[in-house]
């Protein structure tokens, strides 16, 4: 019986529910945190444009560890620039994945 009252308690729901205007500055939030993904997708532009220069250099040159680190660099951006721009997407999948967890 007291194991069984634990369990109970561990299965409680406490009712919490995302509210979008339950504080003030949701909106400046919003808009930062939309500059800071603005911001990472131009470095990322950035750092795929100095990789495939790195790349291009390596492989003319014959520095196979700079084409190779080159090669790394863009397959990075571009796994970067795919996670900033499915940033959204992601974040709602799992939280309405998370709120079928029961």
């Amino acid at each position: 019986m007291f194991l069984a009252g634990k369990v109970v308690q561990l299965a409680y729901d406490p009712g919490i529910k995302p509210n979008d205007g339950g504080l003030p500055g949701l909106a400046v939030l919003k808009q930062v945190m939309g500059s800071i993904n603005l911001f990472g997708i131009v470095a990322v532009v950035g750092a795929l444009a100095v990789s495939a220069g790195v790349w291009a250099w390596g492989h003319h040159s014959g520095g196979h560890q700079a084409e190779a680190n080159g090669k790394k660099g863009v397959v990075v951006s571009a796994g970067a620039a795919l996670l900033l721009g499915a940033a959204n997407g992601v974040v709602a999948f799992f939280s309405t994945l998370g709120t079928r967890v029961h």
